[in-house]
């Protein structure tokens, strides 16, 4: 059997008594970071008194070798009470643990998803945006044309958005947010359940300001939904199926979005 196990995003005390069963019961803990997964058996022992297995085996499972490692695997790897861990948050969302899912459900494998810390829904809840439907985009690409295509969707879909950035991205991403949408209030949370948790409202230039050059940390960036778009009875996907040429489209998506047409054109050709 598989079970995906949420860690801690910060603070420990966040653990589930479900989470500390499940490791403490692994024979194979595949993990995102051995060190790191270790270290949190090493925690939970000291501070909870938990008893763990003898022998458990720890393998490294990362985004960089998770599909070379599914593909030699066998069905009966499973037979073994498998646990995957990544290094914080819940696995599969913007961490490997998809792949080895798939290969549970495609196999027959029996598999169990534990709940716990996310990053995403603690942010998304905390910015206070009233738009309950939300889309997730992860971490834009780092810059070209699949860059600024993806951060165009990300203001002109007509949700609220959220986005994970690393501290030396950060303010190229607030400077982008500026230049495209500078009216838009977005949210800013910061170390999440950590010492130095900060929340962040405002426009991304009030926000550039509040910062003054200090982006240290792990950061969600929730941007409140687009009002012309939101508010339209017709969205993009709408005008996506119908048959006229692109041209045309980016000119209607334009007209409910606010979007730049020859942005939105661009972004149409991405698609």
């Amino acid at each position: 059997m598989l079970s995906l196990v949420p860690t801690p995003i910060g603070n420990i005390g966040d653990i589930s008594l479900r989470a500390i069963e499940a490791l403490s019961q692994a024979d194979i803990l595949l993990c995102e970071d051995t060190r790191v997964t270790k270290k949190l058996i090493h925690i939970l022992k000291e501070r909870y008194l938990t008893n763990f297995k003898e022998n458990q085996q720890f393998i490294s499972l990362h985004s960089h070798n998770e599909q070379a490692f599914v593909e030699k695997l066998e069905p009966s790897f499973f037979e073994q009470n498998i646990v995957y861990a990544s290094d914080a948050g819940m696995p599969g969302i913007s961490d490997p643990g998809q792949i080895l899912v798939r290969y549970c459900i495609d196999n027959g494998i029996e598999y169990d998803i534990l709940p716990g810390a996310n990053a995403l829904l603690t942010a998304f809840v905390a910015s206070g945006f009233v738009e309950t439907q939300m889309l997730f985009f992860g971490f834009l690409d780092h810059k070209g044309t699949s860059r600024s295509t993806g951060l165009q969707t990300a203001l002109h879909n007509g949700y609220t958005t959220i986005l994970y950035e690393s501290p030396h991205r950060l303010e190229k991403l607030l400077l982008e947010l500026d230049k495209e949408a500078q009216e838009r209030e977005i949210f800013l949370a910061k170390e999440l359940t950590k010492k130095f948790q900060h929340y962040f409202h405002g426009t991304a230039g009030e926000i550039l300001k509040k910062l003054s050059g200090n982006y240290k940390g792990e950061w969600v960036v929730v941007i409140k939904a687009s009002a012309a778009h939101s508010s339209s009875a017709i969205s993009q996907n709408d005008i996506l199926e119908l048959d006229v040429p692109k041209k045309t489209q980016a000119k209607l998506i334009a007209k409910i979005t606010g979007e730049n047409i020859k942005d939105c054109y661009s972004r149409l050709l991405e698609l």
